[in-house]
């Protein structure tokens, strides 16, 4: 199936045609199709914002990984924080 194209009109400034240009020149595409891409790009991230009941870890749960380590470093942080030190303090005495 063929897709058709309606010519549409738009006023742009210098610098942002010359952007235009060089994106077109630069991924060796149309400038058409550059706007295209970039209207179909600018749409999807307008619909994802509008989505109602989308928290913002859903948005960035693809970014997100999770380590592991064994152990839990959340557990009695003042404990081992104080045992390091007075470690450190016998360390230094027994120079």
């Amino acid at each position: 199936m063929t897709e058709t194209f309606r010519p549409i009109s738009v006023r742009l400034d210098t610098e942002t045609e010359r952007l235009l240009r060089r994106l077109a020149h630069e991924t060796g595409s149309t400038v058409s199709s550059v706007v295209r891409e970039a209207v179909a790009e600018y749409g999807a991230a307008h619909d994802r914002r509008r989505t109602p009941g989308v928290r913002p870890y859903d948005r960035l749960e693809h970014l997100i990984g999770v380590v592991s380590r064994h152990t839990d470093r959340s557990e009695r942080t003042g404990e081992k924080l104080r045992s390091a030190l007075k470690g450190r303090t016998r360390a230094r005495r027994a120079r």
